[in-house]
């Protein structure tokens, strides 16, 4: 693989069908160990969290090598009373989880496929989908057995600052927060 040889192809939400398979092929690739161990992370869970996260505002960024995918990034918008904070371990305080829909990028997923880990690439599949959003901030949830992954988001600018389960059968996640611009403007 060559730096060069990526393109990066942007997706909206009207246009999952058109990504869907993709999206689903590389997730069960990347995740197959943890798809064999919970059924959190089953294929069919994985289409059903993504069919609702897939609402306006929502952005797939994939990154082909030579036509294969080598991985993507995607998010969308927190909405207005956003359930993402309703898992907090430790509930934060009413000014940092209010949401108007346009204030937080939850950024979902981000993975890449073996061939290309190691290359940078997961970094540029981040910056590419951050470039053109207006929120202010972005949010992603790890787990906290992934230190590497964790210590990797520290290092391009995200803070660690709680954890949450998101779901009753969904394992404990470090919430991370990177500012993108000042909320002023």
């Amino acid at each position: 693989m060559s730096e060069a040889a990526i393109q990066f192809a942007h997706y909206g939400h009207d246009m999952l069908d058109t990504i869907h398979a993709t999206l689903v092929s590389v997730y069960a690739e990347v995740y197959a160990d943890d798809i064999a161990k919970d059924p959190f992370f089953s294929v069919d869970r994985f289409e059903d969290r993504l069919k609702g996260q897939a609402r306006p505002g929502w952005e797939a960024v994939v990154a082909f090598d030579g036509g294969e995918a080598a991985g993507y990034a995607y998010g969308a918008p927190l909405p207005e009373n956003a359930a993402w904070w309703r898992g907090m371990v430790k509930p934060l305080p009413e000014k940092e989880i209010r949401e108007d829909g346009q204030r937080t990028l939850a950024l979902f997923e981000i993975m890449v496929r073996d061939p290309w880990r190691g290359t940078g690439l997961a970094r540029r599949l981040h910056e590419e989908l951050l470039a053109g959003r207006n929120e202010e901030r972005v949010t992603l949830l790890v787990e906290p057995d992934h230190p590497n992954v964790k210590a990797l988001y520290e290092e391009w600018g995200y803070q660690h600052i709680g954890d949450q389960q998101p779901f009753p059968d969904a394992p404990l996640y470090a919430t991370m927060v990177r500012q993108l611009r000042n909320p002023l403007g």
